[in-house]
């Protein structure tokens, strides 16, 4: 996630604050940058948490058991953003992840929230999978409640976060596929340079939680038999997915 602020229109955009979550337990840019400088590899075996979702259908058994995988995605600390237990348990991970790393992205930047409120600020949210929705309304059909649409629409992801901050800019989720995330923060800078805003925030979010996404590519022998990217190798069998 990013927050960049309004300059001249003939200047670069200003990247004030930024923040991260990634597989191999990277939360910081700090680590993000020593993992790629040793070269290290963050696909690993599907966890035990994620293939566990796996259960819930049948006949998945001929997908790749490989993945990019970020921890403790059912952590989520309701309360300091002011939302109940029963409404956390309905919001895609997603959402929760973009709302975490809006605030750090600002802290990271030393914008104080409080100071925003208010203010022409957009959000843009690269977003493309609505797999925890899809978990909710077809797999446990009867328990779905008020919070259940709300919790798993992707317009929501950017929609939360100007809520919550009290943001008055633009709130835009967008899905091109691979190139959301670019998406997104190409928007915000086009809107930053146009006047329409002030300051922004941009990012994106991908979580892996149905496997019939994967089951879909492997069909179409999409997907890496070991999970990892070989770009122009000639042993490249397909690419790997990750959060």
């Amino acid at each position: 996630m990013l927050e960049g602020s309004r300059i001249m229109t003939s200047d670069p955009i200003a990247i004030t604050g930024i923040s991260c979550r990634f597989p191999g337990n990277i939360c910081d840019t700090d680590t993000f940058w020593e993992f790629i400088v040793a070269g290290k590899d963050a696909i690993r075996p599907i966890p035990a948490n994620r293939k566990s979702l796996s259960s819930l259908w049948s006949e998945i058994d001929d997908i790749p058991n490989y993945g990019g995988f970020i921890d403790n995605i059912e952590h989520f600390d309701a309360a300091f953003f002011g939302i109940s237990p029963r409404e956390a348990r309905f919001i895609d991970p997603q959402q929760r992840i973009l709302l975490e790393l809006a605030w750090e992205a600002l802290e990271d930047g030393g914008s104080p929230p409080n100071l925003l409120r208010g203010k022409n600020v957009g959000v843009y949210t690269g977003i493309y999978l609505d797999e925890y929705w899809d978990l909710q309304r077809y797999l446990i059909p009867d328990r779905l409640g008020i919070h259940t649409n709300t919790g798993g629409a992707l317009s929501i992801a950017a929609n939360r976060i100007s809520y919550f901050l009290d943001l008055k800019g633009p709130s835009i989720s967008v899905d091109t596929a691979c190139s959301s995330s670019l998406t997104a923060i190409h928007l915000a800078c086009q809107d930053i340079r146009s006047g329409l805003i002030d300051t922004a925030l941009a990012g994106g979010v991908n979580l892996i939680l149905n496997p019939q996404t994967s089951k879909g590519f492997q069909h179409a022998q999409m997907l890496s038999l070991d999970g990892k990217c070989k770009a122009f190798d000639k042993n490249a069998t397909g690419y790997g997915r990750s959060d």
